[in-house]
């Protein structure tokens, strides 16, 4: 019965890499290279100047990312509405409040509202982790390969460093 259950989740979903390139199109970010984070729960993006303001009695944050890892003359700014804050453990065990946003992704040809959760990754390999919330019942991730929806989007900074 397990092997016909995997089977089956395996041919209604995506099979995605390791790691893959995504949109954020409500946010105006036209690429980010991802992790895909299976051990995590919930996705994180890596924000800098990250400020809380009030718009028509909402919570809203606004915030910059550097969509490319030690390339930080590529700024992008953004504004979201604040859909919660919750504390989040990270790997190392320590726990932080953090503001979560609801957002659309779009990897490969699946689009969907995803949650974000907003903090400072700026030492980490990657500036966006996908977490398995997000993934769920989308995509099978295959830990052996990275890139499968492509490196087209790489191409969406063209005066940067890229190691495609």
């Amino acid at each position: 019965m397990l092997g016909s259950q995997s089977k089956l989740v395996q041919e209604e979903c995506s099979i995605i890499g390791w790691k893959e390139w995504l949109v954020l199109p409500d946010l105006g970010v036209p690429a980010l290279k991802a992790k895909i984070d299976t051990g995590a729960r919930t996705s994180a993006l890596h924000t800098f100047s990250l400020e809380e303001f009030t718009r028509q009695d909402k919570l809203m944050v606004r915030f910059g990312i550097h969509p490319l890892r030690k390339q930080n003359k590529i700024e992008l700014f953004c504004e979201a509405p604040v859909f919660d804050r919750r504390f989040v453990k990270d790997s190392g065990g320590h726990s932080e409040m953090r503001y979560v946003i609801k957002t659309t992704a779009i990897l490969g040809s699946m689009q969907w509202p995803i949650q974000i959760t907003l903090t400072n990754r700026e030492g980490m390999m990657f500036r966006m982790l996908l977490g398995r919330t997000a993934l769920r019942h989308r995509f099978v991730v295959d830990p052996s390969q990275a890139y499968l929806t492509g490196r087209e989007l790489a191409m969406s900074y063209p005066n940067s460093k890229i190691r495609r």
